[in-house]
């Protein structure tokens, strides 16, 4: 008797067995544009072709080694990175997952600054996993676990406020640019200012989640680079390894380094396949121009939303920044993303409790746009009346 696989998500009906850059196809031959590209990881396109000869070069020289080792992988991976990693980080580590990465990156703030507390934004998403989970902000997700105290913050609280919001006891501030899972709110360049200072005054770490909002998803390498605001730590992950499971952490000099001598560990940190995608993923980042690419499809993308459907009765509006947008209803996205998968061949994700969230690769071209908008359009008036 076979086992009985358990989804962690609501199961779409979808067998996929195909993908090429911003399209998938099923079981039955039909071809989808995939908006929702495995939770954004597919940003670089399914099955790039850089990316698959890299890793299939790999594969034939070496899978696994530790990181107690170095390989010819590991060392490319650091190389190319580096040359798209923000100025102010000086140490990096590589792991699997994006809440692996923030696990890492909370441990390495208790550790450096020898303190406990955690601030964090309502609405925010760190991951499932326990430290992540407790600066995750849906209570469905913490219901039943024994999470660690996190004090959140609005992300409309007034910057002038942030001072005596955050206590003496801080570890760390964590915050998305973009909150993923929030509804696609843009943190405000003031508050995460002010979010600055307060870790400086209290002697925490500020650190930016940018595992889903990096690598160029929003028209730029890191989504923080618009806030005038440095961070001690930044988590990345998702499209760094160009679909295959990656994270990293990187921080300024000393913060990371908490971490060595066996204080962390992960057997398939630094995997030589994964280097080996990072590193073409990168360098196809840089000499591709991807982060300008999606700057304009993105733009393209939301003008085509604003005219198609913003009027539109059922439409709060349209949110976003880049390749990571989303249409705020004034209803359940359900029936719209079901809607759109099945009748218009459109794949897409919901975020918050009312919004599509679309994250297309960046590859995706003015008639895919068009094809987003009028699908939108059809299954929002479609279903409930324009």
């Amino acid at each position: 008797m076979a086992l009985k696989f358990v989804r962690f998500y609501g199961y779409r009906g979808l067998r996929i067995v195909k993908g090429s850059m911003q399209y998938v196809w099923d079981d039955s031959g039909r071809k989808y544009l995939d908006c929702h590209a495995g939770h954004g990881a597919a940003f670089l396109g399914h099955s790039n072709p850089a990316i698959v000869e890299a890793v299939v070069r790999q594969a034939r020289e070496l899978v696994a080694a530790s990181s107690s080792f170095s390989t010819p992988s590991l060392e490319e991976a650091l190389t190319e990175f580096s040359r798209i990693a923000p100025p102010w980080a000086e140490e990096i580590v590589f792991l699997n997952t994006g809440t692996e990465a923030v696990e890492a990156a909370l441990k390495a703030a208790w550790l450096a600054t020898g303190k406990r507390g955690i601030v964090a934004l309502k609405n925010s998403f760190h991951g499932r996993t326990l430290a992540s989970l407790s600066v995750t902000w849906n209570p469905r997700y913490r219901e039943g676990v024994p999470v660690l105290n996190t004090r959140f913050l609005s992300p409309s609280t007034d910057p002038g406020e942030v001072e005596k919001l955050v206590p003496e006891d801080t570890a760390a501030i964590i915050v998305e640019p973009i909150q993923g899972e929030g509804g696609l709110t843009r943190i405000d360049a003031e508050l995460a200012k002010a979010l600055r200072e307060a870790a400086d005054r209290v002697g925490a770490l500020l650190i930016f989640d940018e595992i889903q909002t990096g690598f160029g998803r929003t028209g730029r390498v890191w989504a923080h680079e618009s806030l005038g605001v440095e961070p001690d730590i930044m988590t990345a992950g998702k499209s760094i390894a160009g679909g295959l499971p990656a994270s990293a952490v990187l921080s300024r000099e000393g913060v990371l380094a908490t971490l060595a001598s066996g204080r962390h560990g992960s057997t398939h940190a630094a995997n030589p396949l994964s280097m080996a995608a990072v590193a073409a993923a990168s360098r196809f980042l840089r000499e591709e121009g991807v982060p300008d690419k999606a700057r304009t499809a993105g733009a393209l993308l939301e003008g085509l939303l604003r005219d198609r459907i913003e009027g539109l009765r059922l439409v709060r509006g349209v949110r976003g920044e880049g390749l990571m947008l989303g249409v705020e209803l004034r209803l359940d996205p359900g029936p719209v993303l079901r809607c759109l998968q099945e009748s218009e061949r459109v794949l897409a994700l919901k975020s918050g409790a009312t919004v599509v969230r679309l994250l297309p690769p960046y590859s995706i071209s003015r008639e895919d746009a068009e094809m987003v908008a009028y699908g939108l359009e059809q299954c929002i008036c479609g279903g409930f009346g324009c």
